[in-house]
């Protein structure tokens, strides 16, 4: 059966919408973590089974920096011991430093998560799917927050690889191209197509595949895009190692 990609209808300017994330060199904090050893591959699934929640949809809204982060915390909160679904909406309504449906900074929302914080998905459910920002509101209810000094970016495939292994997942950025929202399976590196922006995800492993090292990813365009929603891409590809954030919960 023929695969169909579910942004084939999308116009240039739709597509370019879903790529929301402003990518700038990271700040000085990076992790001064001890690297473990690790498999050649590795699956954060496997792992922690559920706390790996599932595939969310941020539809036309290019909140995928709110996603990835708030996505990466999640995990990382029910591994260590609180099963929650923290809310992109209320980074995309309430982070000011960042401009809600027209993109965002990864530093930028990890600091929001660590003071003020974020509320979980229940309190303020996504609103933003249609493009618009909307207002800030559950500001009463309880915050999920980032360790203070605890938010830091790796950019060392070895550094990142013992950071998954041992912690759970971490959000980065990497620059589209128009050859990704083709993407249906396998190990995607660029061929073709100009830049058209940067998207956020959260990276859940990796592996090698022939030789080729790859991280495996959760996207967030919906389970029916690539691999059930996932989509794995070689390391180092279009700058998928240069922007990792995480923080302890």
């Amino acid at each position: 059966m023929p695969h169909e990609n579910p942004l084939k209808d999308m116009t240039e300017q739709e597509l370019t919408g879903l790529a929301g994330t402003i990518i700038a060199p990271p700040r000085d904090m990076e992790a001064t973590r001890e690297i473990v050893s690790t498999p050649q591959d590795f699956d954060s699934r496997t792992k922690w089974g559920a706390c790996i929640h599932p595939v969310r949809n941020q539809m036309q809204c290019g909140s995928c920096w709110a996603f990835g982060a708030t996505e990466a915390l999640s995990d990382r909160f029910c591994i260590n011991g609180e099963d929650v679904i923290l809310s992109p909406q209320y980074l995309v309504s309430c982070d000011h430093t960042d401009m809600g449906c027209g993109g965002g900074w990864l530093p930028h929302a990890w600091a929001f998560m660590t003071n003020p914080g974020v509320v979980a998905d229940s309190a303020d459910p996504y609103t933003s799917g249609g493009g618009v920002s909307g207002t800030c509101s559950a500001v009463s209810a309880k915050k999920y927050q980032c360790q203070e000094g605890s938010v830091a970016h790796l950019g060392t495939p070895s550094a990142i690889k013992s950071e998954i292994f041992t912690n759970g997942p971490v959000e980065t950025a990497f620059t589209v191209y128009a050859d990704f929202y083709n993407y249906h399976s396998g190990i995607y590196h660029h061929v073709t197509g100009g830049v058209v922006g940067g998207h956020a995800v959260k990276i859940i492993g990796y592996g090698v595949t022939a030789g080729q090292d790859y991280w495996l990813i959760a996207n967030s365009w919906g389970a029916s895009w690539g691999m059930q929603g996932f989509f794995k891409i070689r390391q180092g590809d279009c700058g998928i190692n240069d922007a990792v954030y995480f923080c302890n919960p």
